[in-house]
This record gives C-alpha cells, structure tokens and sequence, in this order.
C-alpha cells in the first residue's frame, strides 16, 4: 500500500460498530471511521466520559460490552464491528473482571454478529502480551504463548475461542496483537519521560529492556485495513514499529530533545519484586493501588522484540512513524499538556 492510498476501502455510509471507543485507541479510530463517511455507533460505559468525541455523529449506546441485552442492541445490523474495548488493570481488577470484558464480550458478538446476513467482517484486538517475554527474538504470530497476568491470560482465552468458534461456524474475523500503544493523547510514557529528565535513570536488572512501540494512527490504520483486505480474514497480526528500542534509548531520546544528559544506572531486581509482593498483599485486600506492583518490577526482566513482517507483507502495510520521531512528538505534546516540564 503506497502513502497516496486510502486506508479505509469500507464503502461511505456502511454501519459499524466501535467498542471501547472512549478510550485512546478506540477514539484514533472513531475520528478515522467517521472522516471517512461511515455511519458509525459505538458502545460506552455508563461512566465513560463522552466529552471528546462530542463533535461527532456517532450512535451511542450505553452498557457493559459483556451485557448480552446491551450488544444485541448496539450489534444488530452492523457490517463491521472492531472490538477495541479491554480491562483496566487496577489493583481491584479479579480474573473475573477480565473474563468478562475480554472472553465473554467476544463470545456475545461472535454470536451475534452471524445473524446479520450482510455482515462482513469483525476486528478483534487482543495484545503482544499474549506471548510474554521474548527470550529467542524477534518474535512473529507464530512464537510461544506465555501470558503473564490476568489480562493476558483472558486476552489469550478470547483468541483461542474466537478461532475455534469461526472456523465451526464461518465467522468472518480478523485479530490484531498490537505493541505498546503510544503517541499524542495517551499517558502511558509520561512516567518514563519524566524520569528521563533527571540527571540519572535507574533500569532494574540486567536485562536488555527491550520495548516495542506502535504509533496509534499506525495501530488504527491496520485495524482498517484488516477490516477490508481478502488475506487478513482468518488471520492475525502482530501490529507495530519496524524495529524494538531500548528502554534507555528512549530515555536518551528524550533528554537529547530537551537538551538534557543522562546517566544510567542499573540496581538489582530482586529486591523490588519483594517489595512489589509486600505491597501488593496489603494494599489489594485493600482495593487500593500500591505504589509498586510485581508486573511493573517485571516490565525490566522482559523483552519485546517482535517481526512485524506479516503486516507488511500480507497487508501491505509500512509504519508511518518511527520510534524517534514518534517519541519526540509525545515528548512535545506532553510539554503542552504541561505534565512534562523540561
């Protein structure tokens, strides 16, 4: 696919479907859907906030996407459905909690999309973290499955039933492992960005902290494209940048900008995953997040170095950004926000 070509091949005023659309992925994706004349609906939580997207003229419909009354209604005479709802990983969050969002919602809309006759095509995003850490990189849809925590594991239960369930009943579906999400609108680096503009940054273990990124308009477009493109029915994807990046490069990068140096210095892991543990046993029984948890401990010891081959290949599609520049300008839109002051 050239950058001249239209990434969307969904033909004007076609109905789809968005779930999890208040979130930072699903409104990259509402904005593209809706810019590009489909008639759009989206399904939110009570308590999501709708504020954002109040410029556009998307359906809403209100309920849990694991409400089996709430996603008749919303499914129900859609032609694409791109499932991008998932769990908040809170301290208070149970196993049940991301069954729900994840394999339950995934089986109503499986279910219901097949009785709409003109139905074509169902998205569903499921997460690199399905495999784990990668210990023999790069690795590709077909590596080992190792999920790491309740949200991987149901992510991971949401795929496996989700094949089974489409090949006994002709399901149309195509699913996408995305990277760590990032780019403007989204937190989820500001923390690392903030600690790169001290003079020294601390990386647990010994490890090479490897981390692999997608830009969300690159995430969203694949999510598109996949929805139309005859290779990707049946098909997964792992969605991302060309290449991993160093955790400390990406603080590198950061100070760089800002015209900063930095030092790095590495401590033991041993000791914050039993402070972790410590603080999870209390504060959990609590419902409270404790300032330290063993997954965010982990994210040292653990490698994402992933082939992105796939997507180029049999979509066709190139990422548009690359990881340096890509940082950069969430590095400069944080500064705007004034959560990062350099």
């Amino acid at each position: 696919m050239s950058m001249s070509d239209p990434i969307c091949q969904i033909p004007p005023g076609t109905p789809v479907l968005v779930t999890g659309a208040t979130g930072f992925t699903g409104m990259d994706l509402t904005r593209k859907l809706v810019a590009a004349g489909l008639r759009v609906s989206a399904v939110a939580r009570s308590t999501s906030n709708l504020e954002p997207l109040k410029d556009l003229p998307v359906q809403w419909f209100r309920g849990e996407v694991f409400d089996e009354g709430t996603m008749r209604e919303a499914v129900a005479g859609q032609q694409y459905v791109f499932h991008v709802a998932a769990a908040f990983r809170e301290a208070k969050s149970t196993e049940q909690d991301y069954r729900n969002v994840h394999v339950l919602s995934t089986q109503i809309i499986a279910r219901e999309v097949l009785k709409n006759p003109d139905f074509k095509r169902y998205v569903h995003i499921s997460t690199i973290g399905v495999h784990g850490h990668i210990a023999s990189p790069p690795a590709t849809e077909e590596y080992p499955f190792a999920p790491g925590d309740g949200y991987q594991r149901t992510k991971l239960e949401a795929e496996q039933w989700l094949n089974g369930f489409a090949a006994e009943r002709n399901l149309p579906y195509t699913i996408i492992r995305p990277a760590a999400i990032y780019g403007p609108g989204d937190r989820r680096l500001l923390k690392l960005f903030r600690m790169a503009l001290k003079p020294v940054f601390i990386l647990l273990g010994q490890g090479k902290c490897m981390y692999h990124l997608v830009h969300v308009d690159d995430l969203t477009n694949t999510f598109i494209i996949a929805a139309t493109h005859p290779r990707a029915l049946g098909e997964t994807f792992i969605s991302g940048a060309d290449e991993p990046i160093g955790i400390a490069d990406i603080a590198r990068i950061v100070a760089e900008h800002f015209g900063r140096t930095i030092r790095v210095i590495r401590l033991p892991i041993g000791p914050f995953f039993l402070l972790a543990d410590i603080c999870e046993t209390v504060c959990k029984p609590l419902k409270i997040e404790p300032p330290i948890y063993r997954r965010r401990v982990a994210f040292y010891s653990k490698d994402r170095h992933f082939d992105v081959g796939k997507m180029r290949e049999v979509l066709g599609y190139q990422p548009r950004h690359g990881n340096r520049d890509g940082i950069i300008e969430s590095a400069d839109w944080y500064v705007r926000q004034g959560w990062l002051k350099p």
